[in-house]
């Protein structure tokens, strides 16, 4: 059962859907395209390999392994209807299955797949450890998980210029473009409250995942994560 946290986050991207890819390229100025390129070609995908994109939201990752790999088997999953109404919409959404699910209590059989990837999900799970378990659950022996989300501005002298992006820039340009004061307020705070990589890698470890790395992108508030199930 979603929990109140969960009900809010939701509405929140229902709301924003329409205008969620946009906000995406102006927030990153186009970056995130290629950070979703770095995702799909650390993932590792053969022909033929099952592909579970997590918080799929409008379908970038699932479109973007299918250009990568145009052979994999591509599942979509996210807890936001509104969200995947659009990527269906969208070239080339029939060959992806589209699911509904929860991060936390995934529908799928135990090792139903060779990669897991998401994009901007596990920022906003209300139970980070139980995800990452639910991940490694579904991957088979020698699966990929790879994930991109936000991170904590890193200390350092730049440190008060990325915090005015994203508790200034960002929360105004989500206004100006969506009319959702909420959401963009909430990415900020969300993000700040979120672990840092090297904290978020040590959490994948402890879910059963070896080989975990991380770079970070965009003056370290970016970062990509990697792992993968032993065998």
């Amino acid at each position: 059962m979603a929990s109140g946290q969960s009900r809010r986050v939701q509405r929140m991207f229902a709301r924003i859907a329409r205008r969620y890819d946009l906000m995406n390229r102006l927030m990153t100025f186009g970056r995130d395209v290629h950070w979703r390129r770095e995702v799909v070609r650390r993932a590792a995908l053969r022909p033929k390999a099952r592909l579970l994109d997590l918080g799929a939201g409008t379908g970038d990752l699932s479109f973007e392994a299918l250009r990568h790999e145009p052979r994999a088997l591509v599942t979509a999953a996210d807890f936001t209807p509104e969200m995947m109404a659009l990527g269906r919409r969208r070239e080339p959404a029939s060959r992806v299955g589209w699911s509904i699910a929860d991060a936390l209590h995934l529908p799928f059989a135990d090792q139903a797949f060779d990669a897991v990837v998401s994009g901007f999900l596990l920022r906003n799970v209300t139970d980070l450890e139980r995800a990452l378990s639910e991940q490694a659950r579904v991957l088979r022996p020698g699966g990929r998980m790879v994930a991109l989300d936000t991170a904590p501005p890193p200390p350092g002298p730049l440190r008060p210029l990325l915090q005015f992006h994203l508790h200034r820039v960002i929360p105004a340009l989500g206004v100006l473009v969506t009319g959702d004061s909420e959401a963009y307020n909430y990415l900020p705070d969300s993000t700040e409250r979120f672990v840092a990589p090297d904290e978020l890698a040590q959490k994948l470890a402890r879910a059963g995942f070896e080989e975990v790395g991380f770079v970070r992108r965009m003056l370290g508030t970016i970062a990509i994560l990697w792992g993968r199930i032993p065998g």
